[in-house]
């Protein structure tokens, strides 16, 4: 499959993850078109694992918080918006390491501060002890999510970056379908205290381990070879693109963070079942690999740039249905199809919009650029969606709220993708 088009780039060398090595290589091929076999898929555990601890299992923690340190809804979700805000300070500088060859460490230190992180969250007894195990949380988070494991996916394979973070997240997305039963099985089992020390293990039998062993090799930065390659950050931040993805970006990463910290809440507000209210969630990792699996198997066939226009509309599309009110099963159900479905396809533009729209020379420090003012949206949304439950009553009017703010996210996508083809032509 062809990668995207970048303009800054230079020309595309020889493919040689798909057709071998060519005739004329050197017998030491470059690391970042030579991945170790299993790359992929070990990254992708490790993602899992990470997600489903680190996000995932706060909204079963939640009123735990609440009960056990006696602490408000608004004050409870405070430590995760902490959390979230210390991950986007640290995005900018954790873009710049991995431009600059340090993802195997980035990666290894987010792994260790998480089990840091649950380790210190078993023994709190007060709110500035929650806060504080969730600000190395939050640093762990930087570490070892997403971005940073895109950004490697980008430098590994910069002529197939699209197809291996597609291949990235099958595993990954999957994370709220294993993790939200199993933490809530843990809870019940051991306790929340002893089910945070389970957490915090897997981070040093899992993730450490998994990215100490498999980012070695890691290819070295080197010079940029154009002109455009080498220019500085702020250059590609005069023209339109840049912006429209930023709000974009930030728009979508508050709107998805607080249905992470807020959904088990929403749906027993509607007063479903409690097996309704675990199989909603769950089902939604689920969802969101088949939005990708359909996103791989389709993209031979459909333009990039046509299916990331129709992509972002499922998300407010989802809002709305839950935003109803409604209390029936079946409308929880269908938002979740809307939901997952979009939110695994969501998480492909996402990653790959900058490195295909502004620039994929430098597609880690640019992200990394928005982290403060995504980590300002992502942790202020789970305390604004409270905020708004506790002086209405209820979640509608923050889901409307949250709905009308993913119309104007999808608008700025549109323009910005306009804009960037318009330069391009």
């Amino acid at each position: 499959m062809p990668a995207p088009h970048d303009p800054d780039a230079s020309p595309p060398e020889p493919n040689t993850m798909s057709r071998g090595v060519a005739a004329n290589a050197t017998p030491a091929p470059d690391p970042a078109q030579h991945p170790p076999r299993g790359f992929v898929l070990w990254l992708s555990a490790a993602q899992l694992m990470s997600w489903g601890t680190l996000f995932y299992a706060f909204s079963l923690l939640l009123e735990h918080f609440e009960r056990d340190l006696r602490l408000s809804r608004v004050d409870a979700s405070l430590a995760f918006s902490l959390a979230l805000l210390v991950e986007g300070v640290l995005a900018f500088w954790v873009g710049r390491l991995i431009d600059s060859g340090r993802g195997r460490a980035v990666m290894s230190a987010g792994s260790a501060l998480g089990a840091t992180a649950f380790f210190t969250l078993a023994s709190a007894q007060n709110a500035w002890q929650l806060y504080a195990a969730w600000v190395v949380a939050g640093a762990a988070m930087a570490g070892c999510l997403y971005q940073p494991a895109f950004s490697i996916l980008i430098r590994r394979y910069p002529e197939d970056y699209r197809r291996a973070i597609i291949t990235l997240t099958f595993l990954g997305g999957l994370a709220s379908t294993v993790f939200i039963p199993l933490v809530a099985w843990l809870i019940a089992t051991l306790g929340w205290r002893h089910a945070v020390i389970v957490l915090g293990a897997l981070h040093l039998g899992m993730g450490l381990p998994i990215h100490l062993y498999w980012l070695r090799g890691e290819p070295r930065a080197t010079a940029h070879h154009t002109t455009t390659a080498s220019k500085k950050l702020i250059e590609f931040t005069r023209h339109f693109p840049f912006w429209g993805l930023a709000a974009f970006f930030v728009l979508f990463s508050g709107i998805t963070t607080a249905m992470g910290a807020h959904l088990v809440s929403i749906l027993r507000e509607r007063q479903l079942p409690e097996a309704w209210v675990i199989a909603i969630p769950a089902s939604i990792g689920a969802l969101q690999v088949a939005g990708r699996l359909l996103l791989f198997f389709a993209e031979k066939h459909l333009d990039v740039h046509k299916a990331n226009r129709w992509i972002p509309t499922l998300l407010p599309a989802a809002l709305f249905v839950l935003a109803l009110g409604l209390q029936s099963p079946w409308v929880a159900i269908f938002y979740a199809l809307l939901y997952g479905m979009a939110n695994g396809m969501i998480t492909i533009v996402k990653a790959t919009a900058m490195a295909t729209y502004v620039s994929r020379e430098r597609a880690a420090s640019l992200n990394g650029l928005l982290g403060t003012p995504t980590a300002i949206a992502r942790a202020l949304a789970p305390s604004a969606i409270a905020a708004l439950w506790a002086v209405s009553g209820s979640y509608i009017l923050g889901l409307s709220i949250l709905c009308l703010l993913g119309v104007l996210a999808t608008i700025a996508f549109w323009m910005a993708q306009f804009r960037s083809e318009f330069r391009k032509a």
